[in-house]
């Protein structure tokens, strides 16, 4: 039983820009680089296993061919996908689908709930999250004004913050900000605002507002959260949510700590930091910028060294 060490896949955005590179060593296409699907078995970008017995092989195609690494899943897909958002600019206003509303109306896909880990971001910088509307004729009627700065909610954020961003929500991550994303595998947006931005062809870039104002939430509530912290050897372990779509901590390793996950696959990155994954005689090395997934079965193991990493699983 070995780990799965991923290749990331990278995708170029309007709003996109370096820092992948800066921060984590990647060698990424270009200087408008947005995106890296870390951990993603989505058709639209999946990952390719990097050692041992399936070198090569897609995450997505593991995930068929090989359902025991998993714990024999029920679901068709794999459910989760872990991303590195680079905003150099402003993303877009938007909004995702829930599961029902995405089955029906973009052919099969699942719904979106995330949530955001800021790794790293700019000195009073923002985000938006949520909106002012009481009703959706106001929702309605603000969109159609252009009354942004009225509708909109901005939070200041800094290193550490952590924001559950159910479907439903109208958000954006701003300028200047390093996001780990942990979400449900989906590729389905709907933007509410873009700054009237036109892409490298000179074209307004595609609004959806009918479908955007059909999902969002009236009235927004904000997602209550309490973070848990505890220690387990020379680990602090921060639980930041535990929902129906997946469960995501950070782990701050300072020293050999042993950890045993027998029927549970987990999704593993590092965000800062290096050191070991330690199972039986076997040792792995981790660095900054490393994901990889730990099968069901993988049974007990030690990690070592000096490590921030965020971690996920079902």
């Amino acid at each position: 039983m070995e780990p799965l060490f991923l290749k990331p896949v990278f995708k170029e955005r309007i709003w996109g820009g370096t820092a992948l590179e800066k921060e984590f060593g990647y060698l990424i296409p270009s200087d408008k680089t947005g995106e890296c699907w870390a951990i993603s078995a989505h058709p639209n970008g999946p990952s390719i296993i990097e050692n041992g017995s399936y070198t090569g092989v897609s995450l997505d195609n593991l995930w068929k061919e090989h359902p025991e690494l998993f714990g024999n899943p029920t679901e068709e897909v794999f459910p989760l996908l872990t991303k590195i958002l680079d905003a150099n600019m402003d993303l877009s206003v938007q909004v995702h689908p829930d599961d029902t509303y995405a089955n029906e109306h973009e052919n099969g896909e699942l719904g979106k709930t995330e949530c955001w880990y800021v790794i790293d971001c700019k000195e009073d910088a923002d985000i938006i999250v949520g909106h002012t509307a009481k009703t959706k004729e106001e929702l309605v009627t603000l969109t159609q004004e252009g009354k942004w700065n009225q509708l909109l909610r901005k939070v200041k954020i800094k290193p550490g913050d952590f924001f559950y961003v159910p479907s439903g929500t109208i958000h954006a991550i701003c300028e200047g900000t390093l996001i780990l994303e942990t979400q449900q595998s989906s590729d389905t947006t709907y933007r509410v605002y873009d700054y009237d931005r036109r892409d490298d062809k000179g074209n307004l870039r595609e609004l959806h507002l009918d479908k955007a104002i059909g999902v969002t939430n009236v009235p927004h509530q904000d997602a209550g959260m309490s973070p848990v912290l505890e220690t387990k050897e020379n680990t602090t372990i921060t639980t930041y949510i535990k929902s129906e779509f997946f469960s995501v901590y950070k782990w701050d390793v300072k020293g050999k700590t042993c950890f045993a996950f027998d029927n549970q696959y987990l999704l593993l990155s590092v965000i800062e930091g290096e050191g070991s994954l330690i199972n039986k005689e076997e040792k792995y090395p981790l660095t900054k910028g490393t994901h990889f997934i730990l099968p069901v079965g993988f049974g007990e193991f030690e990690l070592d060294g000096n490590l921030q990493m965020i971690v996920s699983h079902m």
